[in-house]
């Protein structure tokens, strides 16, 4: 088949690899290039990355609507694609560019739907404790992925996962779902099943703000919360009025005697150890102000943290 693939991080590279394997990709659509990191460097998302590297010709509409995006779907639409495949594009695609396939437009979401239908799915599933997530294909439609699904795949997230280690996981999932989804899709076997609107759920872009952590909570929930926003915005909290990151976030069995949450019980070889309401986490890795991302030990070697401290 014919395929217009868009997408843009590294998520969505995984399913261009797989897809074009067996399909010709005339068009890879991804998010313009943006300054990112500490020096704002500007970077090119990965998918371009990957179609300059296969010799697929790269688009990067600024907008989908107005006079670029006529123009943009003047393009598509001589390139008479026979379906599109979407994997983290970033921008929502206008009824007049879903119309273009004639076997439709196709998207991998990284959860299983109607559940956190949004921007960060993978991240709000961590986040609120999930036990298990996964991955839908469905067909898209004007809807924020609100279109019938075609196929699903389930997976279990672990105590120790973060949205990261999500990430690579189910971009590989997604793939090879994706991969064996097309024939049916070809050859018109594929089933459609509506999704159920009463279950449904949404999963908001994260902020900075989210990556704050509120000690007061349950060691578990305070977990969850520090590994769903892992790499980004990441984890923190405040120490004299400035922030620390945190990394590496596990539950202990013990329990905190008399401390307080956000107080320092120990911070040594085994990590800085946090009081919580109730429970007792430990982070392995820490990030003070100014400073590089460094082992716990490392920090306190060099009288950074100390038991007694009070993060908030």
């Amino acid at each position: 088949m014919r395929i217009v693939f868009f997408g843009s991080p590294a998520f969505a590279v995984p399913a261009a690899e797989a897809v074009a394997r067996d399909h010709e990709v005339v068009l890879a659509v991804a998010q313009p290039d943006r300054p990112a990191g500490r020096g704002q460097k500007v970077q090119a998302p990965a998918v371009k990355v990957w179609a300059e590297a296969n010799g697929v010709p790269v688009a990067q509409p600024q907008r989908l609507r107005g006079p670029e995006g006529d123009a943009f779907l003047e393009r598509v639409q001589v390139l008479a694609p026979d379906v599109f495949i979407v994997a983290a594009y970033g921008k929502i695609l206008p009824q007049a560019l879903l119309d273009v396939p004639h076997l439709g437009p196709f998207n991998v979401h990284a959860s299983l739907l109607p559940k956190y239908r949004g921007a960060a799915p993978i991240q709000w599933a961590v986040i609120r404790g999930d036990e298990e997530t996964g991955v839908t294909i469905m067909r898209m439609e004007a809807g924020l992925d609100t279109g019938p699904m075609v196929a699903v795949c389930k997976a279990p997230i672990g105590p120790s996962d973060t949205a990261g280690a999500l990430f690579e996981r189910l971009a590989v999932l997604g793939a090879q779902l994706m991969a064996d989804t097309l024939p049916a899709i070809a050859t018109g076997k594929a089933t459609f099943t509506p999704q159920d609107e009463a279950q449904a759920t949404l999963a908001p872009p994260l902020t900075k703000d989210d990556g704050h952590l509120d000690f007061s909570q349950p060691a578990e929930r305070v977990s969850a919360r520090a590994r769903g926003v892992d790499p980004w915005p990441s984890a923190y909290a405040l120490l004299d009025g400035a922030p620390i990151k945190l990394f590496g976030a596990r539950v202990l069995a013990t329990q905190a005697d008399a401390a307080a949450p956000g107080q320092v019980v120990s911070a040594d070889r085994e990590g800085l150890v946090v009081a919580c309401g109730p429970g007792l986490l430990a982070f392995s890795e820490v990030q003070m102000p100014g400073r590089k991302r460094l082992p716990v030990e490392a920090v306190v070697a060099g009288r950074g943290l100390m038991p007694g401290m009070k993060l908030v």
